[in-house]
């Protein structure tokens, strides 16, 4: 055994053993295509313990997605569905110029979406792909009927709680259709992607101007996203109404952290990664952060150990000075929705 995977079994391959999955955040089009080419996402998958991808659409391809799928494909097969996974975002037409509407997807209804959604997951063509569709009312929506269909779905550009919890409720209604339908429910993956760093970025310029910006609220900065997420996955454990469909063999739908590498040089690049480690849920890392994390990262069980009264205290300190967390991520879902429009007709079928 080399140094390399000695270090990996001592440190990424603990997050595995914590019932915690790493998955590689949106590599590079070059990146990827050398990680295919030279066995390095095999390695990965192999001596680091990865269990899944996610795959920006802008520049690639899509035998690329599938040979990505292919060499994860045995890691889906043995978990039932819920590791191995290949995510890759649904690009989204640019709205009309008339189109002002800023937290929807303007071009798109939920029936558009999940058209194409269908078309993207047909085209792919592999059980362990994943869809993302924006976190928009249409979107959510659109993630019911997708659930229904079968289709694995990633919700994306979540940074609320508002947020999470519609996407749990459409998935419950999308399982309950299929039951209803005596359709099987077991093998379908449905997750939720939280936006972590981006979150904390807009805190911390709100604390940082004007009247907000003081001695007591420099210590809230660098802290509300982390708050936020280990009192979502709280909730999350906390939900005893998915036994229903448990009891029928369907998977729950699983909280993902992403933007997980943190946009101030000055704190540790492993931050997030270490605060937000938990049985059940998905750390989507740069390459950046699996390599740091690789190197002095710390694995603990850090969300079933996490102080939920303190978490709170945090978020409640944030609202009584103005900083509303739902309409910030309304704000952040807005921004993200250009980055998806950008990426439209990008993707080589």
């Amino acid at each position: 055994m080399n140094d390399r995977s000695i270090l990996s079994h001592s440190r990424l391959r603990a997050a595995g053993e914590l019932g915690q999955q790493l998955w590689l955040d949106r590599p590079t089009p070059q990146a990827l295509r050398a990680l295919l080419e030279t066995g390095g996402l095999a390695a990965l998958i192999a001596d680091d313990g990865l269990q899944g991808l996610i795959v920006a659409p802008a520049g690639f391809a899509l035998p690329e997605v599938r040979q990505a799928c292919d060499l994860l494909s045995r890691l889906h097969a043995d978990s039932a569905g819920q590791a191995g996974l290949v995510a890759i975002t649904l690009p989204l037409p640019p709205r009309p110029a008339h189109d002002t509407g800023a937290h929807d997807t303007g071009a798109q209804d939920a029936p558009a979406l999940l058209a194409a959604a269908r078309r993207l997951w047909q085209a792919i063509g592999r059980p362990n792909a994943l869809i993302g569709l924006p976190a928009t009312a249409a979107g959510i929506a659109a993630l019911e009927e997708a659930t229904f269909a079968g289709i694995n779905i990633k919700l994306d550009l979540v940074f609320s709680a508002g947020q999470w919890r519609a996407a749990r409720a459409a998935h419950c209604r999308g399982l309950a259709r299929r039951l209803e339908a005596q359709l099987p429910v077991r093998g379908i993956a449905s997750v939720v992607s939280v936006g972590i760093a981006p979150l904390d970025t807009a805190v911390d310029a709100l604390l940082a101007r004007g009247s907000a910006a003081s001695a007591d609220t420099a210590a809230l900065r660098g802290r509300a996203a982390i708050a936020a997420a280990r009192l979502a996955y709280k909730e999350w454990q906390d939900d005893a109404g998915f036994a229903v469909f448990a009891a029928f063999g369907a998977a729950p739908q699983r909280l993902l952290w992403s933007g997980m590498a943190p946009a101030d040089p000055a704190r540790r690049e492993v931050r997030y990664a270490e605060a937000l480690m938990g049985a059940g849920t998905i750390a989507a890392l740069p390459a950046s952060v699996l390599d740091a994390f690789r190197g002095h990262g710390v694995a603990l069980p850090a969300l079933e150990t996490a102080d939920a009264a303190a978490e709170r205290a945090v978020l409640t300190q944030l609202a009584h000075l103005g900083i509303d967390l739902a309409t910030l991520g309304a704000d952040l879902l807005a921004a993200g929705l250009m980055q998806f429009e950008q990426a439209h007709d990008k993707l080589h079928v």
